[in-house]
């Protein structure tokens, strides 16, 4: 790492946390509807392994995915029209918050069935092998998904074809709701999986050098990888969730290792940044979201007359 690259994986995660926050109050003023999930406090995993993926690399998220999609560098603006169900939108309103979409970034967002994200990338992972395209398919998922059938088929699949699958689990500890204690006979997930490792998810570093060494695995060898980022979500588990299951005093310890902080004072003993730096770069980004909020509500709704494309076909 150098100064340059310090200082752009700061504003990343700035640029997640401030959006992120900005939806959480949009959506208590009905702007944006349905499902809300935040990315709050897991910033340092998203960043850590977009910045070991290439640009040919495949990106498969979570429902928690609009961090993932900021650190694979998709425009805010669209993102935000998005999750306003507007036509400029990434998937041109239809996704929602949950299914963001951009393929020129090679992102292919959330699958509506929880764990059946795991099954496309092995597929995905197939396809780009026979091609001999030389990719990896990064695929997102979440402790939860651990405890489906999906996710040993997957593994089971990928090794016996040999195919290029980084599989990263954002351990967040809670699910939906039920503690990791509850839901698993074996609380250290990376045991679970037939080549793995697991890594400190607050840690930006740490997750940075975990995923560019699972990379490197994955590039000598040909076969797939499963990475544990233990992390943290500050938030509920969506903006519907009354969060009864974890004790107030927890959250606010976990805090205390919140991933952005962190980085900043890394980067200040190396005297790569000021403070007066990061107050620009807060002001840059306060001022980048304000222009995505504005191009969501000044976007154009779909016509009525279009609802149906892509939905129906006359046979």
């Amino acid at each position: 790492m150098d100064a340059k690259k310090g200082l752009l994986l700061l504003y990343q995660m700035l640029l997640i946390r401030r959006f992120e926050e900005k939806a959480a109050e949009l959506y208590t003023k009905a702007k944006i509807r349905g499902f809300l999930h935040l990315y709050i406090g897991e910033e340092a995993t998203a960043v850590g392994i977009m910045q070991a993926l290439t640009d040919n690399d495949t990106v498969l998220s979570t429902y928690r995915e609009h961090g993932h999609a900021l650190a694979r560098g998709i425009d805010p603006d669209v993102i935000m029209a998005e999750m306003y169900g507007k036509i400029e939108g990434c998937s041109r309103g239809r996704g929602g918050s949950m299914h963001l979409f951009d393929a020129s970034k090679n992102f292919h967002g959330n699958n509506a069935v929880l764990s059946g994200n795991l099954s496309i990338a092995v597929g995905m992972a197939l396809a780009s092998k026979k091609q001999k395209k030389n990719n990896i398919i990064c695929c997102f998922f979440s402790e939860e998904d651990i405890t489906k059938c999906e996710f040993q088929e997957a593994q089971n699949l990928a090794a016996l074809w040999k195919v290029p699958v980084l599989f990263v689990c954002e351990n967040n500890l809670y699910a939906k709701g039920n503690a990791v204690r509850y839901s698993h006979t074996v609380a250290e997930l990376e045991k679970k999986g037939i080549a793995s490792s697991a890594v400190d998810g607050m840690n930006l570093i740490k997750v940075m050098q975990a995923a560019n060494a699972a990379v490197e695995k994955i590039k000598s060898t040909g076969k797939p990888y499963l990475l544990i980022c233990n992390t943290y979500r500050f938030r509920a588990y969506s903006m519907f969730d009354v969060e009864l299951y974890r004790a107030k005093k927890k959250v606010e310890e976990w805090k205390r290792r919140d991933p952005i902080p962190q980085f900043e004072q890394f980067l200040l003993q190396q005297q790569w940044i000021t403070e007066s730096e990061i107050a620009g770069f807060e002001s840059k980004i306060k001022t980048k979201i304000q222009k995505a909020l504005d191009f969501a509500e000044e976007s154009a709704r779909e016509p009525l007359e279009q609802l149906t494309k892509f939905v129906y076909t006359e046979i």
